[in-house]
């Protein structure tokens, strides 16, 4: 192993050669063990390890792994928790180039594991290395398990120096991902979900980007012009690729609504541990309707037409807006969201629903707020919260498409 790989040995996703002894690990741990138990409680633990090491026969890289054991896990989650998925790409794009996909997130697990398995399914060559904060590594056979899943790890909770040295470390991982490992790369684009599906592209993503470019042409005279093209030039070096996820339903609002809530009322109020678990359960298992995913064409043709010699803040800030509103613009809505927005907004958008769509989501929103526990539950601002995250991608998709 170089010593360049040796650099990002704590955030990287495991190597082949890592990858039996920490399978070994993961069955030996007690918590994981409980977990697969629970899939299989009729199996004694021997026979269901013996399966698992049988399974694991011929996996080498992580994409084995993801190929062996998650396409099935992936598949059965469609099946039980979805009304199917759906995914669209340009019909001219390269399945064997290599791509940084930034997209809209809207659950922990799922987002990348969906298009994992839609890009194996349609032919792409490489599936996708994953970006995950490590806020949501609770305990080590997660680590273990996602590191094993092509995961490499965004560093959160530090401080601004800390901060400085994690982004440059992990934009210079993403460059080398791309370019000399030749992995597809999926990051959302902001830390954290959008509570409000309100979904905007953090400035301070792509700034995270630019930071790990090394460019070796020194033969620009003028310092200022150099740093303002590296910023494209650093970009271009990732072929950015958005992409747009749309579900139906979010099982998660309710618990979103909650923390809109306590936030409100509660001074300092700042989710547990607990929470991060209950969240990332609740989005795995719970209905989500239809699913959607659609990729756009790589940004590298537009960025060729921004003007070099345009601020830097200039630069993010049009950049940022340019990937938005390719996101938004692909967005699939469903009735709920037009109904969303036709009640917040007093828009009528009569023609994309009918009384059976409105009924049938009146019963959804009436049936998620049963579920909330928050001790005097403002039910009219919770509603709101709600109604909000299923109106502002139909906002956003409008504002996209007339612009």
């Amino acid at each position: 192993m170089s010593e360049q790989q040796h650099i990002f040995d704590e955030i990287r996703p495991y190597n082949p050669d890592e990858m039996p002894v920490v399978f070994e690990e993961l069955l030996k741990d007690r918590q994981f063990n409980v977990l697969v138990k629970g899939f299989v409680p009729w199996l004694p633990k021997s026979l269901r390890n013996g399966i698992l090491r049988l399974l694991f026969k011929g996996v080498k890289t992580s994409q084995d792994f993801q190929v062996r054991f998650m396409k099935p896990v992936v598949k059965l989650v469609i099946m039980k928790c979805t009304n199917g998925t759906t995914f669209h790409y340009p019909v001219n794009m390269n399945k064997h180039a290599r791509y940084l996909f930034v997209s809209n997130h809207r659950d922990i697990v799922l987002d990348s594991a969906f298009l994992d398995l839609m890009l194996h399914n349609n032919d792409f060559e490489r599936t996708c290395e994953i970006g995950i904060g490590d806020n949501l590594l609770i305990y080590p056979w997660i680590k273990k398990l996602v590191r094993m899943n092509k995961a490499f790890t965004v560093r959160r909770g530090l401080t601004a120096h800390e901060m400085m040295r994690s982004s440059v470390l992990m934009s210079e991982y993403i460059h080398y991902a791309v370019n000399e490992k030749n992995e597809n790369i999926w990051i959302a684009q902001r830390e954290g979900r959008a509570k409000d599906s309100d979904d905007r592209t953090q400035d301070s993503v792509l700034k995270m980007f630019v930071m790990g470019y090394r460019n070796d042409n020194d033969n620009v005279d003028d310092n200022k012009s150099k740093g303002e093209n590296e910023i494209i030039a650093a970009l271009k070096h990732l072929h950015i690729a958005p992409l747009t996820i749309s579900y139906e339903y979010d099982p998660c609002d309710y618990l979103k609504a909650e923390e809109f809530q306590f936030k409100r009322d509660v001074p300092g109020w700042k989710k547990s541990k607990q929470d991060d678990l209950d969240n990332m359960k609740t989005g795995i298992l719970g209905n989500k309707g239809r699913v959607h995913y659609e990729l756009s064409p790589c940004i590298d043709p537009w960025l060729d037409t921004l003007d070099a010699s345009l601020p830097k803040k200039e630069l993010f800030r049009m950049v940022a807006e340019h990937i938005d509103k390719e996101i938004h613009s692909r967005y699939k809505l469903y009735p709920c969201n037009w109904i969303a927005m036709d009640e917040l907004d007093g828009t009528f958008n009569n023609d994309k629903y009918n009384d059976s769509d409105r009924e049938r989501f009146e019963k959804y929103l009436a049936a998620q707020m049963q579920k909330v526990k928050v001790p005097n539950p403002d039910k009219a601002f919770l509603r709101e919260r709600m109604l909000t995250m299923y109106a502002n991608p139909a906002r956003n998709y409008v504002a996209a498409v007339k612009g």
